[in-house]
């Protein structure tokens, strides 16, 4: 399954610090919560979700994680790093391979960029998918 939110936001290119361009960018997509009120809320950037992301996929994008060495350096459960885990190949931003019997992940193609256009790959494909039911409503409307 994919599943990706859109928001159009042209300020993202105005942040120069990462933290504060990683966090706006990963609650637009949808893989951290937004506050009611638009604002990130301050300890976001301390929670597993985001430290996940930043600390073990953006900073060593090339290196393939086992889950025990992610909830070590997390100091997290299993439980938990799964649920992030499986929100971020819900984006398809994650590669899964298998070292020995172990699973072990890292960012797709080992480039956040790369796994991005990904990512856009994927959402072109659902929005023309989207067109196409358009298309058809159009034309069923028209026959009723």
């Amino acid at each position: 399954m994919f599943e990706l939110n859109l928001v159009m936001d042209p300020s993202l290119s105005a942040y120069d610090d990462l933290d504060e361009l990683l966090l706006r960018f990963l609650v637009d997509i949808g893989y951290l919560p937004k506050s009611p009120r638009g604002r990130i809320p301050s300890d976001l950037r301390k929670s597993t979700a985001y430290r996940l992301f930043r600390d073990c996929f953006v900073k060593h994008p090339e290196k393939f994680w086992t889950p025990e060495e992610m909830m070590s350096y997390l100091g997290t459960t299993r439980t938990t790093l799964y649920r992030h885990l499986n929100r971020l190949k819900d984006l398809d931003i994650l590669e899964e391979s298998m070292e020995g019997k172990n699973k072990v992940y890292r960012l797709r193609y080992g480039s956040i960029e790369k796994a991005w256009m990904f990512v856009e790959s994927n959402a072109k494909i659902a929005l023309d998918y989207y067109r196409e039911a358009v298309k058809k409503i159009e034309r069923l409307a028209r026959e009723v």
